[in-house]
Formats: C-alpha cells, structure tokens, sequence
C-alpha cells in the first residue's frame, strides 16, 4: 500500500459552470481572470503537469507531454462553499446548500446563544470580518459584548478581542453556537475569529478555529478509517470534517504551513491518504479581492512543486485541484460557483475532461485502496 494525497488550492476555480446564473457569478473565473488583469502568470511547474491544457492561462505554457493527467471538475452539489467542496471531494452530494443569512441570525438564534453563553451580542449582520470588527471593535472593548457576524458563506461567525474575551473562551462560544445551530439552522461553520491590536490598528490573529456539522453520511475518509487505512488531515481538513474520517491532523494556518506539512508527512507517513488544504488564496486574497496577492501566492505556491514530486514514490498519486472559486477580479468577494481544475500525477498523463463530480477523487481514492465506495467515477481504474 502507498499513498494517495490530495491537496486543495482553496478557491482555485478555473471558469464558471453552467449554472453560474444562478449564484450571480456569470464572468468568474479565477484562474483565467487573474492572468489576464496581472498581465500572466509564471507557473511553470504547473504548466509541465498540464495546467495550460485545462483552459487558456495566459502566461501557462501548454506542454506536449504533460507528467500528469489534467481535466476540470463540476461541482454536482448545490452550493459554493468550503464544506460542500471538500465533502464533495470525499464523496458526498448535498441536495442543497446549507443555510445563509443575508439578513443576519433570527431573533431567535441570537436569543438562545445569548441565553446560554450569558452575552449580549453585537453585529449580527454580513460583514467582511476586517471591516466589521473597524466598525464594532471600540463598542466590543467597552462593552465586552462578542461580534457575531456572518458572510455569503453559511457560516456563524465570533469576534473578539484576545484581550477582552481569551482564546479557550472564545471558543467555547463557538461550541455553544455550533450545539444551537443544528436542523433548519444547520449551518456548514461556526468560526472563532480573534483579533489583536489597538483601537485603529486591529488584526486578526491566525487562532481562528472552525467548528464544522459533522457529515451527514458516510465519506470515503470514514470507509478509509474502518479498514485500517491511515488519513491524515493537513491544514483545515480536520476541522472540515468535524475530526471524522481522520486518524492524526497536522496544524497549518498559511500556505507555507501547509506545504511545510506536507513536504513533512511525505517524509514520514509511508501509506494512506494525505489530504491538505492551502488557505490563504481563498481567506487572505480571494474575499479581499487582491489579485496581486492572489497571482503572487500561485506564484510561490508553484515553486514547491519539485520539491513535493521528488518526495514522491513509486506508487505514489498526486491529485491537485480546488473546493470552489473566489475570483478577485469581480466586485463580489465572495466564492463563485466554478469548475475546479484536476491534475493528477502518477497516472498515464492523460485528458481527463470534463469530469461531472468532484467525487472522483473519492471513488479513485477508494479504487486505489481497493476498497468500496458508492459514488464518483473513478480516473485510475
């Protein structure tokens, strides 16, 4: 047995679905859109394993004889958000998405989390989490009171002052807010977001800790787990799936983290899956639509690549790809519904289309392992 690893680009859409309309997201993106504003993008480890064979990328070359299989990747399920991309990835479709709130939380949300965490609250509006704690942040030192927040996304958000509201605090309001949000308010992530600094000169702190649903079925990862097979969570992962499906998580809060993890657990984990998330496209350059950060952050991202081949062994497959889009370019700063791209290392280099779920990666996941899995196509039998 070696190792299948799967690591995401969060956010590194490559062009909008079909059904783009109906998320308002006609024209996004990601990949393409930032090139061409940037004026192209040097990737040119990515562009040996296909990248440029996907779609057009201006400043992606378009080799002969890729080294990896490449293809693109519809989402099936409804939504356009982390944890449906990432369950998605590992098997599941959700008939629709999980609950937003562009009004804020009900009268009756916002009772009962103040009933048992014993708080009044401020916000309880969509806010990008920068601006929102600009705006509360003084009201919040004053006061005491948590920031709650939320965004497109399904999420529940709390804000605090490390020094106002400690960090294991902090917390435990998260998990009371993820007790209370269940059924009909079932949404995907409740987030503990702390901030430092003083008045005028705020930031956020990288404890951000998210309180995920569990996964309403059985994911490739928990068949994985029944038989033995060891799944390590880099980044977020963990977190995603609620610590299900995961027998040991290694902590990351930035690209370099997770690649450092990365490079670290294919030196030492010698079978099972590895499966990584790459955060900042999405949570520092995406919503913050920096498309000079974003391309700089590819950029970079691209220079490890040899570094992650070589550690590689025979047997080894290496699946690229994304949970969803997030292109800077377009006034919104939110996610976009898009195609995600898919190359695939270890395989015959090969198009591999269009593929019509992203649940390939788990049912090639469970062909590789030989094990039994019931949804996707896989691209390696």
């Amino acid at each position: 047995m070696s190792r299948f690893i799967v690591w995401v680009l969060d956010s590194v859409g490559i062009g909008e679905m079909p059904d783009s309309y109906l998320y308002n997201d006609q024209g996004s993106a990601t990949l393409q859109n930032i090139a061409t504003e940037r004026g192209g993008l040097y990737l040119p480890n990515l562009a040996k394993l296909g990248l440029g064979l996907i779609e057009d990328i201006l400043g992606v070359d378009k080799p002969n004889d890729p080294t990896a299989a490449y293809g693109k990747m519809a989402e099936f399920s409804k939504g356009k958000d982390t944890t449906t991309g990432h369950w998605e990835l590992a098997g599941l479709h959700l008939d629709k998405p999980f609950p937003t709130y562009p009004n804020g939380f009900s009268k009756e949300v916002i009772a009962e989390f103040e009933k048992q965490a014993g708080l009044k609250v401020l916000g309880n509006y969509p806010a990008s989490g920068t601006v929102i704690i600009e705006e509360l942040g003084e009201e919040h030192l004053k006061t005491g009171r948590p920031i709650v927040y939320t965004s497109a996304d399904s999420v529940f958000q709390i804000a605090a002052h490390v020094d106002v509201i400690p960090l294991q605090q902090l917390y435990e309001l998260c998990e009371i807010a993820r007790s209370i949000l269940v059924g009909e308010h079932g949404v995907a992530r409740v987030i503990a977001r702390p901030f430092a600094g003083e008045l005028g000169s705020f930031y956020r702190t990288k404890d951000r800790r998210d309180y995920s649903l569990a996964p309403v079925e059985e994911t490739v990862l928990d068949k994985l787990v029944e038989k033995g097979i060891p799944v390590i969570g880099i980044g977020k992962i963990s977190d995603i799936f609620a610590g299900r499906g995961i027998t040991k998580s290694l902590a990351a809060k930035s690209n370099n983290e997770t690649i450092s993890q990365l490079l670290y657990a294919l030196d030492t984990e010698k079978e099972g899956l590895i499966f990584a998330n790459s955060v900042d496209f999405d949570m520092i350059y995406g919503h913050r639509n920096d498309v000079e950060g974003y391309a700089n952050a590819l950029e970079a991202t691209d220079r490890y690549i040899p570094d992650i081949l070589k550690r590689l062994e025979h047997g080894d497959i290496l699946v690229i790809t994304a949970d969803h889009g997030c292109d800077p370019t377009t006034p919104s700063t939110d996610h976009s519904r898009e195609y995600v791209p898919l190359l695939v290392y270890g395989i015959e280099p090969a198009s591999l289309g269009v593929r019509e779920s992203f649940a390939d990666v788990a049912k090639s996941i469970a062909d590789y392992f030989r094990i039994s899995y019931p949804r996707g196509n896989s691209f390696i039998a």
